[in-house]
């Protein structure tokens, strides 16, 4: 099983080299971006969302859809703000 500190080996100088395939090692992606990105006493709207994740990765859309199928981020009914759970 791998630990969390195993995820900087996605990184290359900052930037996530490709976003997993297999679940699990997904999953342990997304938890460290959320943790890392998102502070849970603010709400985001979805421009300052896309620009967390653009430092990352260039796909912060597939990453915005992961974090929120996960969980990880909660969009707001009329879907204007997103927030940490």
């Amino acid at each position: 099983m791998t630990t969390s500190h195993d995820v900087s080996a996605l990184f290359v100088k900052g930037r996530l080299v490709a976003i997993p395939r297999k679940t699990a090692r997904r999953e342990q992606l997304l938890t460290h971006l959320a943790q890392t990105l998102f502070d849970p006493d603010l709400a985001y709207s979805e421009p300052e969302v896309n620009e967390a994740l653009k430092t990352v990765h260039d796909d912060h859309a597939a990453l915005r859809r992961y974090l929120v199928e996960a969980g990880l981020l909660v969009r707001t009914r009329d879907g204007d703000i997103y927030y940490r759970p």
